[in-house]
């Protein structure tokens, strides 16, 4: 009796710390902005509740359009994220050596050391009309003017690409790397090539790591504001900057707290979405991955 009261104790003292941090960073912050949201000012310090907030919304064609884009953009920075990471992470799951995968792993850490506004003006150094791509293609002749290649839609999808690209790559390591290689040479011994092999071998294997990383990827782009602000300047069509609009330029905290809840809806509907075409549950990939 004393050793089973022992283990609830030691199991209540470990998770104490973790329902504090969900509790208090997390839901209660989600509680109060949704409150905030149903918000209605009909005066100065008066308030009424209701569903203004989303109603605004609704009937805006800039704010649909506007997470309708970022949606799509968000798509296509995780497809093209997934399809750079994937050959990555199988190079270090299933052909590196022990030593080398370290290596690996501390060079795809390299960009998280820096910040995103560092990364971002980074990329700005880079690719402005007076930065180091310009003036490099410049000096060899291709190009007799300077161009600007900030600003556009292309930019902003490779910086992104940049930032998230090791979520992609770690949960994918993680559920290639208990993949028995017999299961591969079997492949090949019954006569499947290699794209055989990896359609109906690797890739349904990795499934429960490839949906996480495209979870992970495609909220951290959804949700993501510097990037797509530094790198696509007033071009840039992103709901997050919509949601800081309301928050910072109008201070109009009960429009952008329904906004940020908008935006949190979509981007939830689209994962449930991706999950039941993929045929994946959430408690499965996040366990296997």
């Amino acid at each position: 009796m004393m050793v089973s009261d022992g283990k609830k104790l030691g199991l209540f003292l470990l998770f104490t710390p973790f329902a504090l941090w969900i509790g208090l960073l997390i839901i209660l912050p989600h509680v109060g902005m949704f409150i905030l949201s149903l918000k209605e000012k009909v005066a100065p310090r008066v308030y009424e509740y209701g569903l203004d907030n989303y109603i605004n919304f609704i009937q805006e064609p800039i704010y649909w359009n506007t997470l309708l884009r970022t949606g799509v953009m968000s798509l296509l920075v995780t497809v093209l994220t997934l399809l750079i990471g994937f050959p990555v992470a199988y190079y270090i799951a299933k052909i590196a050596g022990k030593r080398s995968k370290g290596a690996l792993f501390l060079l795809c850490l390299i960009p998280l050391w820096v910040s995103d506004l560092i990364r971002a003006f980074g990329w700005i150094l880079l690719l402005r009309e007076t930065g180091v791509v310009s003036k490099s293609l410049q000096s060899v002749g291709l190009i007799d003017t300077p161009i600007e290649f900030l600003y556009n839609d292309a930019t902003v999808v490779m910086g992104l690409i940049y930032t998230v690209v090791l979520f992609m790559i770690v949960p994918l390591v993680s559920t290639l790397d208990g993949m028995d290689n017999e299961m591969i040479e079997a492949g090949y011994n019954l006569g499947g090539s290699r794209l055989t092999v990896l359609r109906r071998i690797i890739v349904p294997y990795a499934m429960p790591g490839i949906v996480a990383g495209c979870i992970v990827v495609f909220m951290l782009t959804a949700g993501s504001y510097l990037t797509p602000i530094l790198l696509g300047g007033k071009n840039s069509s992103w709901f997050t900057e919509q949601i800081y609009d309301q928050f910072i330029t109008r201070y109009n905290w009960e429009s952008g707290a329904a906004f940020g809840f908008v935006l949190l809806t979509f981007t939830s509907f689209v994962v449930w979405a991706g999950l039941r075409l993929s045929g994946q549950t959430l408690s499965s990939t996040v366990a296997k991955s």
